[in-house]
């Protein structure tokens, strides 16, 4: 998943933020005497626990796992929750991790998310614990990366649960700690990510009462924080295109059926249902995203294959792009003496936050970062799968910005995507905000 909006931060705005000092609080969150955990008091905890988990997202970072792969990391994982003496459930949605932290006092049951997974991406970047790690992916050698933060993501949510958990004799309610596999989609054949941990049972026994996430926005400063209300991230429906030909010599056109041709064909012309198949207010994005045909260049192959992602923020304009493009896949396929299959899989519903639950949450985050670096920002083309758990409760996702200021990071899911180790303990004491807000003001309810 990435979100990119404008950046702007200034190093002593963040210095400020980092230390805290741009924190006005509530008295409700800052009254003392009452068994209350305060800011002041996560304060503290993050600064003590914050060293050792930018020690772990190094770990992460230096040996990344690509989806349903994560099994280094979801060790980790679960012994650091088993550490904290959490409530450790393993191999769920293959390489899932699940941990539950029961507060002392009785109250509301909610969960965060955190993702496990690495990206195929040969990493470009000058960090000390830079990945080297080589793999293969769809036939190809590739690199391993942590492209898209989630190495940020774990620490930072096992940073989280940290905290809590030397205050759970404060603490009211429970917490349920989600490490998720498979986020940016699992290999092609296989179950995985958010939609298989809800089918296995994620949330058989302890269900929440409102989910929370976060990711990283690789272009925008650390101390920055966007949000919306309503939609915050697409739809993603993923695409498999064959075309069938007729193999032959290459220096004898006439005896074959050029399925290449044929892909040609349908890249160019899948792009005009976009600007005449849909009206001019519908929002949609139709990338093709991978070609594969033959194996030598004095052959013509029979077969080539096309993938590609449907983004949109409306089942509808989904359904009518399905079903165009089938259209004309079918149509180029007969036009030249050949045959195509249309295949649509791992569909991901549009992210939507919950007005209310982030209007709520948006105290916390101001508190954490100060008012003026929290932007209610446009949806965007990028899709996640925390989607589903919307299905199950209230959602609130919020994104944190994790470029470090007057360096220049690429886009989320580039070879020179940097996140900086700043952002994690901005969004442990963020997203501990969030949480103890809405179970202690809940717990009063």
């Amino acid at each position: 998943m990435l979100i990119t909006m404008n950046r702007m931060n200034s190093p002593v705005v963040l210095f400020a933020v980092l230390l805290g000092l741009a924190m006005p609080a509530p008295a409700l969150a800052q009254a003392k005497g009452n068994g209350r955990i305060t800011d002041a008091e996560i304060n503290a905890a993050v600064e003590r626990v914050a060293p050792a988990m930018i020690e772990l997202r190094h770990q992460v970072h230096q040996h990344p796992e690509l989806s349903n792969r994560e099994f280094e990391t979801s060790k980790l994982v679960a012994e650091r929750l088993r550490g904290l003496r959490l409530d450790v459930q393993t191999g769920i949605a293959h390489t899932g991790v699940v941990g539950v932290l029961k507060g002392a006092k009785p109250g509301p049951i909610i969960a965060v998310r955190s993702e496990l997974d690495a990206l195929p991406v040969t990493e470009e970047s000058t960090l000390p614990f830079k990945s080297t790690v080589r793999t293969t992916y769809n036939g190809q050698d590739v690199g391993v990366a942590h492209a898209c933060g989630h190495d940020i993501h774990i620490a930072a949510i096992l940073g989280v649960a940290t905290v809590l958990a030397s205050m759970r004799e404060q603490l009211t309610g429970t917490v349920i700690f989600v490490f998720q596999p498979a986020e940016e989609g699992p290999p092609v054949g296989e179950e995985g990510g958010a939609a298989l941990m809800l089918k296995e049972g994620l949330y058989g026994k302890l269900k929440p009462e409102a989910v929370f996430g976060m990711h990283s926005l690789g272009t925008v400063d650390v101390g920055q924080f966007h949000y919306a209300l309503g939609a915050m991230a697409a739809s993603d429906s993923n695409f498999e295109l064959t075309f069938h030909g007729k193999q032959a010599h290459a220096a004898f056109p006439q005896e074959s059926i050029d399925p290449v041709v044929m892909a040609a064909e349908a890249v160019m012309e899948l792009q005009t249902i976009r600007t005449r198949n849909l009206a001019p207010s519908d929002t949609a994005v139709l990338s093709v995203s991978t070609i594969h045909s033959g194996v030598r260049v004095n052959i013509t192959p029979d077969l080539a294959t096309l993938s590609g992602t449907i983004r949109t923020f409306d089942d509808e304009v989904d359904a009518k792009i399905e079903r165009r493009m089938g259209e004309i896949v079918q149509s180029i396929a007969q036009g030249n003496g050949g045959s195509a299959e249309t295949k649509f899989y791992d569909r991901c519903p549009v992210l939507v936050n919950n007005p209310a639950l982030t209007k709520r949450s948006l105290p916390a985050l101001e508190r954490a970062a100060g008012a003026a670096n929290v932007t209610l920002a446009p949806p965007v083309m990028a899709a996640d799968d925390f989607a589903e758990f919307g299905k199950v409760a209230p959602e609130f996702f919020f994104t944190l910005g994790t470029q470090k200021p007057g360096t220049v990071s690429g886009i989320n899911h580039a070879k020179n995507f940097v996140a900086d180790d700043s952002s994690i303990p901005l969004g442990m004491r963020a997203m501990t905000y969030v949480l103890v807000d809405y179970l202690q003001t809940q717990a009063m309810q």
